[in-house]
């Protein structure tokens, strides 16, 4: 586990969803709200509380960090989530937090405003943050320590997919050669999922990875979005556009694009060894990296 200084603010499952539940039941009753209902799962627990979101989990600070770190972004520009309580309820280790729930617009997602976003985000000066909040580098995330997780589940694997992953580990080693006088704060995880397009335009969510790093960091989880989750290309394109510079084809943006990608099978598969109902997807995966033509699509679990 890396010192608290270099973990992003959420780097491990909430855990038991019975003891995320309760604990968001606690925080429900405290705050007088509505009796929380599960959205999803992921590493939060997310619930919904009438007009109130409520996010259960094992942050590595104080989660009253992110109440900081809300405020900065604001306060620089950064269309974000508003906090709905300015205190946190801490049970069985699950810290819970209250969040506005954002009204998502019918309306078709503007990438080219989200891509605006980040640009704005790349330019926030680093000391500006929330001492409170951790921004580490992006080589300090545990699942893209590659070599250690193609020990632990490459064997669930089939000999050639797990060829395939080891080749593209091997071709981009030297990711991690990061110049810091280049890096920027990153948010750390910009996919569709984590975009709720409002009235007002869209908003980012989910700043559970923000780092620093390259600024392809950013580019990268959209650079694939077409090509394995079946996302609509148009989506990158004007995400690029509307940040001002297009990445496809650099060196350095596709290299954390396919590795991310490498990423997301291990940790399927990590999760399909301890639960059958996750291997399923982990299969999916596999057959890109077994090079079949015919390989399936991604679903984001």
């Amino acid at each position: 586990m890396p010192s608290a200084d270099r973990r992003p603010f959420v780097d491990r499952p909430v855990g038991d969803l019975a003891v995320a539940t309760e604990a968001a039941g606690l925080a429900a009753h405290r705050w007088d709200l509505p009796e929380p209902a599960l959205l999803r799962v992921g590493m939060n627990a997310i619930f919904t509380a009438g007009d109130v979101v409520l996010r259960a989990g094992r942050p590595s600070v104080p989660g009253a960090a992110a109440f900081d770190l809300a405020a900065t972004l604001s306060g620089h520009g950064v269309r974000v989530a508003r906090p709905a309580r300015d205190d946190v309820v801490v049970h069985d280790g699950i810290t819970v937090t209250a969040w506005e729930r954002l009204v998502a617009d019918p309306v078709e997602m503007d990438w080219r405003e989200v891509g605006r976003t980040v640009a704005l985000l790349h330019r926030i000066d680093p000391s500006a943050l929330p001492a409170t909040y951790p921004c580490p580098p992006c080589t300090s995330f545990p699942w893209w320590r590659f070599d250690e997780l193609l020990d632990e589940v490459g064997p669930l694997a089939d000999d050639r997919a797990r060829a395939g992953l080891a080749e593209s580990v091997d071709r981009h080693r030297g990711w991690d050669a990061i110049d810091e006088r280049r890096a920027v704060v990153c948010h750390g995880d910009v996919h569709w999922n984590n975009v709720v397009m409002t009235a007002d335009g869209p908003v980012v969510i989910d700043w559970d990875l923000l780092c620093h790093g390259p600024p392809a960091w950013d580019h990268a989880p959209l650079i694939t979005a077409a090509s394995r989750w079946g996302c609509p290309a148009s989506w990158y394109e004007e995400f690029a556009a509307g940040y001002g510079v297009l990445m496809l084809g650099d060196p350095v943006a596709e290299a954390f694009a396919e590795l991310r990608l490498v990423a997301a099978t291990l940790m399927r598969l990590r999760a399909g060894r301890d639960d059958p109902a996750a291997m399923p997807e982990a299969q999916r995966r596999l057959a890109h990296w077994r090079g079949d033509p015919d390989a399936p699509m991604w679903t984001a679990v």
